[in-house]
């Protein structure tokens, strides 16, 4: 199955592939995008990498001796991973679609802000905004090593960065943040909404 590079830099590479239906076989068939493609990209033996997963903690990849950030996300059609050679690393991905419940779930897991400015965005935006704001979300707390959990005031300390892709979806890349990803003000950019 063959992989897109969908975007490199700064350590950081990031994947997709069309997967087969099946969840299982698309988990399968991402690892080994991933080794083939981290093979050309490092210019390495392909039998030098390989996947660690344990269930409850971030998969890794391992690189000829070294350990180097790794994140999946999968969505019906697509399929992403990102590697990032210098620390963690956090890739979602999703569908724009209008969701009934987008209130409730904003106020749960996106906090206020981001829930007021969903609010204040016309009907046909807000699908759009949604995915941005769930996929950035996802993709920090995959960054700092957490599960999908409710709203808090916790920081992630991670920069976010959008990922070009097909017309219909949404993708997310997180990384940990630099001094140099701080704004001004202190204030954390990575859940503000793109415009």
């Amino acid at each position: 199955m063959d992989a897109t590079v969908l975007w490199s830099g700064d350590g950081v590479l990031v994947i997709g592939i069309v997967p087969p239906p099946s969840r299982m076989e698309a988990r399968a068939h991402l690892r080994q995008a991933v080794r083939v493609a981290a093979a050309q990209w490092q210019n390495m033996d392909i039998e030098a990498i390989s996947v660690e997963s344990t269930p409850g903690s971030s998969p890794r990849l391992l690189l000829a001796g070294g350990v180097v950030g790794l994140s999946f996300s999968h969505d019906e059609g697509i399929s992403l991973a990102a590697v990032h050679l210098h620390g963690a690393v956090g890739i979602d991905v999703m569908r724009v679609q209008d969701v009934p419940d987008w209130a409730n779930l904003a106020r749960d897991y996106l906090g206020p802000q981001v829930a007021q400015e969903l609010a204040a965005c016309p009907d046909a935006q807000r699908p759009l905004a949604l995915a941005q704001a769930w996929t950035a979300r996802e993709a920090a707390l995959k960054c700092a090593g957490l599960q999908l959990m409710e709203w808090n005031e916790m920081s992630l300390n991670c920069n976010v960065q959008h990922i070009a892709l097909q017309d219909g979806f949404i993708a997310m890349l997180a990384t940990p943040k630099t001094e140099t990803g701080v704004r001004p003000d202190g204030s954390d950019p990575s859940f503000t909404l793109l415009g």
